[in-house]
């Protein structure tokens, strides 16, 4: 058996650092995720738990996210839920208020929640379904800035990631609610750090490609546009994005508050420790 050559051992003890980094910096914060059934929400509930954040899941499936917190407390982690649904802004301040009664603070909200179905052209789309995803991309994101933030100012610090696409950015068939609420969030992370930034507040969005998640089944489904037509295969685990959003509460939001880190790229995927693009 070959010995590992010195480089590989240093960039391993530098991962080691940054774990180390992270988990004193964000150790007794207490943070929201919302869409923490499953997929994405959950791996970052579960990463934050691991750095050992108090973390509130939300989400409307109210059965799904105890078995979540449940194992998350199974593993040492300190965990409650609240049935959430991010179009309500009644529930999002309600959730709020919750964490900061469980855990006396709110430092981190990940605004994950989030609606691709039905995916369909604009003459075939339904407008309630079509208003509904706007609802939970666009005015979900903005209710959750308006409950949270004036905790965070009142603390003088906070950190939110509002998970984008990079539909926010680019039109794609069948995707118009998609790609139009995920531009709207775009612009509510932008003005949200221009108006909070100087306050101890970084917002940051977190645009992660495709992630291999149940979003995906529905896409693949739909067999619209170029994305449905992907190998199952080119789909990055949702714990690599659960781990970005911990380096971003961490020390990661510093450098790309108030615009979307993308982990589409080789360089993005080495901030945050990740395999490069194409690598398995």
């Amino acid at each position: 058996m070959s010995e590992p050559c010195p480089s590989c051992l240093h960039t391993h003890s530098n991962l080691y650092k940054r774990t180390i980094i992270m988990t004193t910096t964000l150790n007794g914060q207490a943070a929201i995720i919302t869409g923490a059934s499953r997929g994405i929400g959950a791996a970052a509930a579960r990463q934050l738990a691991a750095a050992g954040v108090s973390v509130l899941l939300a989400a409307r499936s109210s059965a799904e996210i105890e078995q979540v917190a449940q194992e998350i407390r199974n593993n040492g982690g300190t965990a409650q839920t609240i049935t959430c649904d991010v179009s309500s802004y009644p529930q999002v301040a309600a959730m709020v208020a919750k964490c900061k009664q469980e855990f006396g603070r709110v430092d981190i909200l990940v605004n994950n929640a989030g609606l691709i179905d039905p995916i369909s052209r604009l003459a075939d789309a339904d407008p309630e379904a079509w208003a509904k995803v706007a609802d939970v991309n666009y005015k979900g994101v903005f209710f959750g800035l308006r409950a949270a933030l004036p905790e965070m100012e009142a603390q003088g610090s906070g950190t939110i990631v509002n998970i984008s696409s990079g539909a926010a950015c680019a039109p794609m068939e069948g995707w118009s609610h998609y790609c139009s609420s995920k531009a709207a969030a775009l612009m509510l992370t932008r003005c949200a750090d221009k108006e909070y930034g100087s306050k101890g507040i970084r917002v940051v969005g977190l645009s992660p490609g495709t992630v291999a998640t149940d979003m995906q089944v529905s896409i693949k489904a739909s067999g619209i546009n170029p994305v449905s037509q992907l190998d199952p295969s080119v789909h990055i685990p949702a714990d690599w994005v659960g781990k970005t959003v911990v380096w971003l509460c961490a020390e990661g939001a510093d450098e790309f508050a108030g615009q979307d880190f993308s982990l589409k790229s080789d360089e993005g995927r080495a901030k945050v420790g990740l395999p490069g693009v194409g690598v398995a």
